[in-house]
């Protein structure tokens, strides 16, 4: 199946009214050195104030498979899905 995981700069601790405003139900990850953020383009570098949203799709071996790099908040996560389920099947998806 697939796992969703947010990355953020800042930590599920300092958002976690934001989180459950939103109601996600997935992990978010804290990314403060901004490594991640750096290495899949959402920031261009670690002084970067606040990371871009973007989408990227790893396979389980870890390898990028997809990216999506305007991310609309209202129609990326069922396009996002779609695409998932077209790549890896209607199992991988929830």
């Amino acid at each position: 199946g697939v796992t969703i995981v947010g990355v953020t700069f800042t930590g599920p601790a300092a958002n976690a009214a934001w989180i459950e405003a939103e109601g996600f139900q997935y992990e978010v990850w804290q990314d403060e050195a901004r490594d991640l953020a750096v290495y899949y383009g959402a920031a261009k570098n670690r002084r970067a104030a606040y990371p871009d949203r973007v989408t990227r799709v790893l396979d389980a071996q870890g390898t990028l498979v997809l990216e999506y790099n305007d991310v609309n908040v209202g129609t990326s996560p069922a396009d996002v899905l779609e695409d998932v389920t077209l790549l890896f099947g209607p199992a991988a998806t929830p």
